[in-house]
């Protein structure tokens, strides 16, 4: 037997001794999984719009713009992963659930600080087409979700190499240790950790997208709530004006009756008196 053969035998019988095998991950029950696993975290972001308070609700469409960023480049990162994953030596499934965790974690840092920059060169140097949020600029939607896509490889950039720590050797042993199932491993790894950490991770990182537009329509709303006092406020007067000349006008009358009425009697008292004088 030659040295190759033997090569592959022994890679056989180490894949052989893991709990993931080395395609668990792209087999038709691992793609399954990352079938429900999406449609899970589409429905979380539909639930998220709906919590919204209606004075700042997005629109069906800047919700679109603002999700389909997110969705392409989770769909870039989570592909990375599944496809990096049977590379490192070991159980697939333990690195993946490792690079997914980095991702979750280190990556929404970045992600976070590569938007706020954005942020402040489009306010800066009137970038409008680069600041998240807004969709007012030609091509706005095409360059903000090639932007996120640069900073989602970034990510995978410095996880990847943080991964290479020698500390990792003893995590991915730890990680799924108690699991001795392959598909209760893989359930765990492709559904279950990443349904709960991608609730918090979507719904975070939605904040970040729309923040800026969010803050607009709130300060729009507050412009409108005042103004609508303002309204209340000059009816009210007005209307307490109108009804203090009403009663001006009424007690007017009165007077200009009464005294009509005074120079009547006057009058006739006079007649009166000029006619007991006459026949005297």
């Amino acid at each position: 037997m030659n040295s190759s053969s033997l090569l592959t035998v022994q890679e056989e019988i180490q894949w052989t001794s893991l709990h993931c095998s080395k395609n668990a991950l792209t087999d038709f029950f691992g793609w399954f999984l990352q079938g429900v696993l999406a449609s899970l975290a589409f429905t979380c972001l539909i639930a998220k719009r709906f919590c919204e308070p209606p004075y700042i609700r997005r629109s069906w469409e800047t919700w679109w713009y603002d999700t389909s960023k997110q969705g392409i480049g989770a769909l870039v990162i989570h592909m990375t992963n599944v496809y990096v994953a049977p590379l490192f030596q070991g159980d697939p499934c333990t690195w993946y659930i490792i690079n997914f965790l980095l991702d979750s974690t280190i990556g929404l840092f970045i992600i976070y600080v590569g938007i706020r920059i954005c942020q402040f060169l489009a306010k800066r140097n009137k970038w409008d087409a680069i600041n998240f949020g807004e969709y007012n600029a030609p091509k706005s939607w095409v360059y903000q979700t090639w932007i996120y896509i640069g900073l989602m490889a970034i990510v995978k950039l410095i996880t990847t190499l943080f991964v290479q720590l020698d500390v990792w050797d003893n995590v991915k042993n730890f990680v799924l240790s108690p699991f001795s199932n392959p598909k209760i491993e893989l359930a765990v790894v492709m559904l279950i950790i990443p349904f709960f950490v991608n609730i918090l991770i979507f719904w975070v990182t939605d904040n970040f997208l729309m923040r800026h537009n969010r803050k607009k329509r709130l300060g729009s709303s507050r412009e409108q709530s005042i103004l609508q006092k303002v309204k209340v406020k000059y009816r009210s007067i007005r209307k307490e004006r109108q009804n203090d000349s009403e009663s001006e006008a009424l007690i007017s009358g009165d007077d200009d009756l009464l005294g009509g009425n005074t120079s009547k009697i006057m009058g006739m008292q006079n007649v009166q008196q000029r006619t007991s004088i006459s026949m005297a």
